[in-house]
């Protein structure tokens, strides 16, 4: 019977003081980044851009709403990794085999086969990034006994690898995309890959014996799960015939099939454990004031995430120089994680000094949600007083630091509570609710993405602006009736 990886030694400090295989795991996470983030800088250009400049010639909506639930569909597989992980593989596996599928996807996209390339591309890319994202996290968990004090400080240094190469990896791409080409920046994404990979399996060791899953299925399970596989890959088929028959089985009508999973999805997930027997009346109550906080999570990413999209086109075709040097999108793309590590431990020290003081989590939800709604704004109204003229960069820079503040209000703050409102009989499933929800939002307003040019976006801006504005004063009005129907937990 195989078991789960064993704590590596407390008297490992090979690493800043940390166990080795976070140097693993770290340099793992950061080409996995990299790959991923340089990827997502230049899809949606690789898309639109005519093909004279080596793009696909879609319709910009269409595009933007393609990226959109791309990222959302990574949300939604991230979930099944977790499980495959648990009950099936294990983590370690999960891991390699995840970064052998994003490698394959990114030498797909670097192919000159069009859509072919695109579509087996980003499949490729989806199911990797769902089997590593979960399942590296708890490898750096097992790192450590729960009683080590370097706990914390260990994904605190993890966290950063995120951040890093995504700096990396949105520059170099990006740059090669200009002067080169997408497909030369596309391979660029897959050489990352390969490097990561490889390191992580030369650094195995490091890591303790190979794991398996640490829930493994039982044969019954394995039986009434074979059967529900086998149900599903007849219902998608089926679906899939359906939509060839109507006409729907294109880019438009996947991206709106993907939509409308993503809503009903994680919608059902929510019902299914409120009316779950196993859950009590008061684990029943934190799970109504978890209905708000989803919603919140949702429309606050969804904004977020036309990061690749929108922000990406408006940056392109839209900003002016700074000191008589155009930006390239990238710069724009590298404010978020440049942002993250400059601002997050200051918002630490912060809550650290505030303590008990400091606001709830609903009212960290509102306040995310106001800043999310005044970044919009401060687009809108950058266009407003510019008419007819390129908008400074100085707008748009300013917009995504206002925008990296509310995503440290809400994400941290998001996934502790959603592990706390959790009920017990779904512990192991909690940070899956964030991502679904997550995923819900990208799905909505990547289709919302479809209304936004040149002509419409001071509008769409400035709608973005009352729309999260107004979802900001509902949780704010209704943080009362969250927190008590939270039961304790703050």
């Amino acid at each position: 019977m195989s078991t789960s990886v064993e704590p590596v030694p407390g008297q490992d400090r090979g690493f800043f003081g940390h166990p080795r295989g976070l140097s693993t795991l770290f340099f793992t996470e950061m080409w996995e980044r990299f790959s991923f983030y340089g990827m997502r800088v230049i899809l949606a250009m690789y898309l639109y851009h005519e093909t004279s400049k080596g793009g696909l010639a879609w319709d910009q909506g269409t595009a933007f709403a393609f990226v959109g639930i791309y990222g959302a569909s990574v949300y939604l597989t991230a979930v099944i990794g977790g499980w495959l992980a648990d009950r099936v593989l294990g983590p370690r596996k999960c891991v390699t085999y995840g970064a052998l599928a994003m490698m394959a996807g990114h030498i797909c996209l670097s192919t000159p086969f069009k859509e072919t390339s695109l579509y087996i591309g980003l499949g490729l890319m989806i199911l990797g990034s769902g089997l590593l994202k979960p399942t590296i996290s708890t490898l750096v968990g097992n790192l450590y006994s729960k009683e080590d004090t370097r706990r914390d400080a260990g994904f605190t240094i993890f966290y950063m690898s995120v951040n890093v190469g995504s700096l990396l990896g949105q520059t170099i791409t990006d740059w090669l995309r200009v002067d080169v080409g997408f497909h030369v920046a596309f391979a660029a994404a897959a050489v990352g890959m390969a490097i990561g990979l490889a390191q992580y399996l030369l650094g195995g060791k490091r890591l303790g014996p190979v794991d398996g899953p640490g829930n493994p299925l039982s044969e019954q399970e394995r039986t009434a799960v074979t059967a529900r596989l086998i149900g599903i890959a007849f219902g998608t088929a089926a679906v899939l015939v359906a939509m060839h028959f109507l006409g729907w089985l294109n880019a438009d009508g996947i991206t709106w099939l993907i939509t409308i999973l993503t809503v009903v999805l994680p919608a059902g997930y929510l019902v299914v454990m409120i009316r779950d027997p196993r859950v009590d009346d008061l684990e029943r109550s934190r799970l109504y004031a978890y209905i708000p906080l989803a919603m919140a999570i949702a429309v606050y990413w969804g904004l977020a995430d036309l990061q690749p999209t929108v922000l990406t086109a408006f940056s392109e075709t839209r900003v002016s120089t700074l000191f008589g040097v155009q930006l390239l999108p990238s710069v724009f793309q590298n404010v978020n994680p440049f942002g993250v590590i400059v601002i997050a431990p200051l918002l630490a020290l912060l809550w650290t000094r505030l303590g008990s003081r400091q606001p709830s989590t609903p009212a960290k939800f509102s306040q995310a949600l106001w800043l999310v709604g005044i970044a919009y704004g401060m687009l809108s109204l950058g266009v407003f007083v510019t008419p007819g003229e390129k908008v400074s960069p100085l707008w748009l820079i300013g917009m995504i630091v206002v925008l990296t503040i509310g995503e440290l209000l809400i994400t941290p703050v998001g996934l502790s509570v959603t592990t706390k409102l959790a009920p017990k009989a779904y512990q192991s499933q909690a940070v899956a609710m964030f991502w679904m929800f997550t995923a819900a939002g990208d799905g909505i307003f990547a289709q919302a993405s479809r209304l936004y040019s040149p002509e419409t976006e001071q509008a769409f801006f400035l709608v973005l602006f009352g729309f999260a504005g107004v979802m900001a004063v509902v949780v704010w009005l209704m943080r009362g009736r969250i927190t008590r129907l939270m039961q304790g937990i703050h």
